[in-house]
């Protein structure tokens, strides 16, 4: 196997340093960019793509090419949606204000957000993104616990401020793991996954004791999506819970990705798993794309923290931000988007294994509703193969489809379109795919 693990920004990352073949216009164009963006420019594909606008599952390039988008999980319920489009403009033009005053729609999406959540999970803290969410959840952990350890997955993605970046092991560049955080293994797709999973984390917590920094609390995204999407087999999840509860820690799940209804089964990632964490932590597809997050968790865990900490957030939970939330869950609803991730995601697997039979290339296939993992090996080997997955993304995007790669090599596909994603659409992607197997 493989050693050679995968950052998660080089993942089909444009590289500055290999312009031939690019148009003068392009290539300046690149040259501002990096000029004003500096090192923190990250683009995608070989050829860089100028959007310049997006409905449902299609998204828009400026020569007005259209394609199928089955990367990006922000805009869940379509991009532009017009409900969602049209609550952000309304509530906008009323009322847009920070949350020390009552404004009827914060609070109204407040108790609808926790109408779907299990109790005792009945307390809600709204940001500004799925960050900021993981952020606060690490904080509400240690002042619950007293203890300042974490455990992550090996490739996990939670964030990207000082804290969450620590628990991030797929953005580190050669720099050591901090010593307040312990790496598991992701489950694996065969054998006893819930008992080597959960082997590994009490593994991990003894080590934090025997460290003297104490266990504070297991983040996992519920999915796995970073580490190259593990969900099943439902309920793998439960013996983790227990180990958590027994060593007095807290389980964080992390639903940026996995949430709101993307795995059909439910409107939440854990759900299948038939647990109830400690604290859940949103962002992205909360609010179709505008800027938006919150942290659900237990009254007593809210107030211990709050006990330490004078907590508030200038712009977590406006009024704009709320009309999208609503709007979104609206849409979730009245279009059945999570029936039509079970449904047409069981296609689009189904599809996909019947590749699997026919391409040598296709390893491991696992995901549950439209969130999808596909693994490319080396036919001689068995091999991890990222070479072949960065391939077929910039061949896909030749015909107009836009995916990207997840896993700890980078050799996932990681298939996951806004929930809109229909029958015609998991169709043309599979034809797609099978053409560039066969050409490559």
């Amino acid at each position: 196997m493989m050693s050679d693990t995968r950052q998660i920004l080089a993942l089909n990352r444009f590289d500055n340093a290999r312009m031939d073949g690019l148009d003068d216009g392009l290539r300046a164009r690149l040259a501002r960019r990096e000029a004003t963006f500096g090192a923190a420019s990250v683009l995608f594909y070989e050829r860089p793509l100028e959007l310049v606008r997006g409905h449902g599952a299609y998204l828009y390039d400026a020569a007005a090419n259209q394609y199928l988008d089955m990367y990006n999980n922000v805009p869940s319920v379509g991009h532009c949606h017009p409900h969602v489009v049209s609550a952000i403009a309304a509530q906008a033009a009323r009322l847009n204000i920070h949350t020390r005053y009552l404004t009827r729609p914060v609070e109204e999406y407040a108790v609808r957000l926790l109408g779907h959540f299990p109790a005792p999970l009945t307390n809600l803290a709204m940001t500004c993104t799925g960050s900021e969410s993981n952020d606060l959840a690490l904080r509400i952990a240690t002042a619950v616990t007293g203890r300042r350890g974490f455990i992550v997955t090996r490739a996990a993605y939670h964030g990207n401020t000082a804290a969450v970046a620590a628990i991030s092991p797929s953005s580190f560049s050669g720099t050591a793991v901090p010593p307040h955080v312990r790496l598991i293994a992701a489950p694996q797709a065969d054998g006893d996954v819930a008992g080597r999973f959960t082997a590994g984390l009490r593994a991990a917590i003894a080590g934090l004791e025997e460290a003297g920094i104490g266990f504070a609390a297991l983040v996992v995204d519920s999915i796995f999506s970073s580490d190259g999407i593990f969900a099943d087999p439902a309920g793998f999840l439960a013996p983790a819970l227990e180990a958590v509860r027994e060593a007095g820690g807290l389980f964080i799940a992390d639903e940026v990705q996995p949430g709101f209804g993307r795995t059909g089964g439910g409107l939440w990632g854990f759900a299948r798993h038939g647990i109830i964490p400690d604290i859940v932590t949103m962002g992205k597809p909360m609010g179709n794309g505008f800027p938006m997050g919150g942290v659900v968790t237990r009254p007593e865990f809210l107030a211990r923290f709050c006990e330490e900490t004078g907590y508030f957030n200038t712009f977590g939970g406006n009024p704009v931000a709320a009309a999208a939330g609503d709007a979104v869950l609206d849409v979730i609803e009245e279009e059945g988007l999570i029936a039509n991730a079970a449904s047409t995601g069981g296609l689009l697997k189904q599809g996909l294994e019947a590749l699997r039979a026919e391409f040598p290339a296709i390893g491991g296939i696992r995901g549950a509703g439209l969130f999808i993992g596909l693994d490319f090996i080396s036919r001689d080997s068995g091999a991890p193969d990222p070479r072949m997955a960065s391939h077929v993304i910039n061949a896909l995007k030749d015909k107009f489809i836009l995916i990207g790669a997840a896993g700890l090599y980078g050799h996932t596909l990681k298939i996951r379109p806004p929930l809109c994603f229909a029958p015609a659409h998991a169709a043309r992607f599979l034809e797609s795919l099978r053409e560039v197997l066969r050409a490559s």
